[in-house]
Parts: C-alpha cells; structure tokens; sequence
C-alpha cells in the first residue's frame, strides 16, 4: 500500500491517515476512560478509519477492543450472531481460551470452529443463535461476563448501527440493549454509522432509549491545511506537481470530504503525466462524476416531479422558508402540506440531509451530477 499514492474506498491506515489529531486524542483517551461515544457525521468522512487507528493505538491485555460491522443485519438475532462471535473471537487469541471464556454461553449451542492451516494463528466461529437457545440479555451481557474473567476493559465498537433502527419491533431492542449496557462497568461503547439522520434520530431524540447514551463527537472536514502537503507529496513521489491552488479546488469541488478528496486526487494523479493544469482537473472532476452516476440514476429514477422540483430549489442554494409563495410558485412543488412529506422521503433516500443551517445536498458528487441533469 505504501506504493499507492492516494486511498479510498476502504479504512485508510499508515500515511494515508492524516490530521484527526483532536479527535483520535478524545477518542482514544474514552475507550481508556470506558466512556460510551456516539460518532456522528456524513458517510465518507472517515469515521471507521478513526476508529480503527484509534483501536491499533488502545488495544492491549488491559484494554481490549472489539470492532464489528452490522450492516448485514436485519432482525434482532442476526445482530446477536454478530456481535456474540466477534466478542469471543477478538477476546481469544486461541480456540481453547475461547472455549474457556464462553464457559456458560455455549452449552446449549454447537458452535463451528474453522481453523487455519496450521490450525493456530486464525479461526472462525458461527454460533447460531436462536430465541431458543438465548435471552437477548444473555447475548447483551457477553463482553462484561468476559472482561471479569479475564481482568480487563473492553469496548466494542459498532460499525453501521443505524442499522438497528431498522429492525423489527426496534425500539423494544433499542431499549433492551440500553438497559444492559447502561450498568456494565468493565464494557464502553463506540456507536457509529453511514446514515447520519438515522443516527441523529436514535441518539438525539428524547423519546428514544439511546438519548444520552454517551458522548456525541462530531467528525469535522480536514482542513486545507492538512491536505496540502499531503496532497503534493502523493503527486511528487511520482515526479509530479500539483499546484496549491489547484489542490484548493480539487478540494473545494467535493466540500473536503475525506473519501471522496482521495478519489479525486487519485484520479487526477492517474491523468497527469508531469504537471496538474485546469484542464486535468476538471477532466478528473468530470470522470469522478461519470464513475458514480449509475448509483445516482438508481435514486432518483422514481422521484416525482415535486420531488425533482423540490432538489432543484436547494441546488438554486435554497435551504430554509420553502412555503413562501414565491418559491412554491418557482419551483413547483406543491402546496405548504406537501413540504413535510418531500424533505422526508428525500432525506430517507439519501439526497437531502438537515444541518443546522437547513437541508442541503450534502453529497458534494451527486450535487455535480443533479446540475447536469436538472
């Protein structure tokens, strides 16, 4: 990885993990502290790469930390499955302190252990619980039972957990994993996702079991600053040059978000033989655009025409105050009634996000791509 000048599309690591000095100092000194934290920002801002870099940094005999990703769960069992297997393999280093640890759990189970070939260094484990073998609260209660008999702390870190709010019955599962996490005192929790308005509305709204569960920290853009000698090093150990200006723009086109700035300078760097023009740039700008308009088509080709008309208000730079007159009588998007309704199923699919400021468009890409077509 070394070799490859930019990173995206997966966790970057090493080099390519630049500034987030604040926040990986807050972070790592809360999995030390076992204090439960909420990361909330847009997708693509690096959220898992923080946590990962954070977990490298914590993880030891006295602290360890346990990192999974839910995204493929759709019911309540299908999460247990998950998250039981990943406490007890990230706990154990081998099969039989594994077994040692699950003393209690796995008796009414019959668990597949998959080795690797020297039948040492890796292994899997599948559990198959069901609600006939398990209590949700026996499941909950895992990572405590396991940092008292091993004499540590741990925290367990959940990758796309909105995905609990989609969930069957949710909030009765919301409330029963609150009620045992809340008293564990060896177990904190890192909660994080890709949606940020469902992991706004599980954790900020008062009605809902995980308001307060623990600290929110809020992912800001990496500055200029930062991405400037970054930038032109990933450009020059290739013996070519990207201006500061240029790298502004190229930053500024896609709002700084981490992912994205990384696809971008990667596509330029693959476009530029010695040196970045504007030409070059907006080339790169035009392919990155090209690249992701088959998932953007997929979005929004069922919109109605008052949804349409609505995403061209906000793309005109209107965020707030859409029941004036005028601009229903501009835009066309229905009456005063229908506004609600619009932000909410443009919102649900990902076009629109609220900020404190209004609802915006806050892929940077997919705004490029709405101004071609609308």
């Amino acid at each position: 990885m070394d070799n490859k000048p930019f990173m995206f599309g997966i966790p970057v690591e090493d080099s390519h993990f630049i500034g987030r000095h604040a926040e990986t100092e807050r972070l790592s000194s809360n999995f030390r502290y076992g204090i439960n934290t909420i990361l909330l920002s847009p997708r693509r801002w690096g959220k898992t790469s923080l946590v990962n870099k954070v977990a490298a940094m914590v993880n030891s005999n006295d602290t360890i930390v346990v990192t999974m990703d839910i995204f493929s769960c759709r019911n309540e069992y299908d999460f247990y499955n998950v998250f039981s297997e990943a406490v007890l393999k990230q706990t154990a280093s081998r099969v039989e302190e594994w077994k040692d640890l699950a003393k209690g759990f796995i008796e009414r189970l019959v668990p597949k252990i998959s080795l690797s070939l020297d039948g040492q260094s890796e292994y899997g484990v599948s559990l198959g619980i069901t609600p006939k073998t398990h209590q949700p609260e026996e499941v909950l209660s895992l990572p405590e039972i396991i940092a008292n008999r091993k004499g540590c702390s741990i925290v367990v870190c959940i990758d796309e957990f909105q995905q609990v709010g989609e969930f069957p019955d949710s909030l009765s599962v919301q409330k029963r994993m609150r009620t045992v996490w809340q008293h564990q005192k060896n177990v904190s929790y890192c909660l994080y996702g890709s949606k940020m308005h469902m992991m706004t509305n599980l954790f900020q709204k008062k009605s809902y079991p995980f308001y307060k569960f623990g600290e929110l920290l809020y992912l800001k853009n990496i500055p200029f600053e930062t991405w400037l000698p970054y930038i032109q090093e990933g450009f020059a150990k290739q013996g070519k040059h990207i201006s500061e200006q240029l790298v502004r723009e190229l930053c500024e086109s896609v709002d700084y978000q981490s992912s994205y700035v990384q696809q971008l300078a990667y596509d330029t760097w693959l476009l530029t033989e010695k040196e970045v023009t504007e030409d070059i740039l907006k080339t790169a700008i035009n392919d990155l655009v090209d690249q992701n308009s088959i998932v953007y088509i997929e979005q929004t080709q069922s919109l109605t025409s008052y949804q349409l008309n609505f995403l061209r208000a906000i793309l005109a730079g209107q965020s707030t105050d859409f029941g004036k007159k005028d601009l229903r009588e501009e835009y066309d998007y229905g009456s005063p009634s229908n506004i609600t309704r619009l932000k909410n199923a443009l919102t649900a699919k990902e076009l629109i996000e609220p900020t404190a400021k209004g609802y915006i468009i806050g892929d940077p890409v997919l705004r490029l791509w709405l101004k071609r077509v609308l």
